[in-house]
């Protein structure tokens, strides 16, 4: 059954969503499975990969380096690219977190000759206002 809906970026099924998906089958030496809580193609021009901590909650190294290197190869593919990790105050796990005013806390983007390294916004901002700058620079290189 194919579930069609008109309301974009609106979870279909809360139940579902919470459901928990056991990845602990799927070890190759020290490496496991990693999630990514959005991702965002562009126009066949570019990709926006983004992560959501709750508070100061680090980013592992694994998926740390998975997402930096999903920015690296989006980039070699020739569609520019970036990484957002976010942070969040919502500690009530039933309550819904807005994605579009939760603050930039760090970005992974192509740096001239500093090459890809996770670093922290030049200016506090939220997911939407560094996303809507980064779509506003790939729309003028095209």
């Amino acid at each position: 059954m194919v579930c069609i809906s008109n309301v974009r970026g609106v979870i279909l099924n809360e139940a579902r969503k919470q459901q928990i998906i056991d990845f602990s089958g799927l070890r190759y030496g020290n490496i496991t499975p990693t999630d990514i809580d959005g991702a965002i193609e562009y126009k066949n021009k570019a990709y926006i990969f983004l992560e959501y901590k709750y508070g100061n909650t680090e980013l592992p190294y694994g998926q740390r380096l998975a997402i930096k290197r999903l920015v690296q190869d989006a980039d070699a593919a020739g569609k520019a690219s970036i990484a957002i990790v976010a942070s969040h105050d919502v500690s009530d796990t039933k309550q819904h977190i807005r994605a579009d005013i939760c603050a930039v806390r760090e970005i992974c983007c192509k740096h001239g000759e500093f090459g890809y390294e996770w670093r922290e916004p030049k200016f506090p901002c939220t997911v939407k206002a560094m996303i809507d700058s980064f779509l506003s620079l790939v729309d003028k290189s095209a």
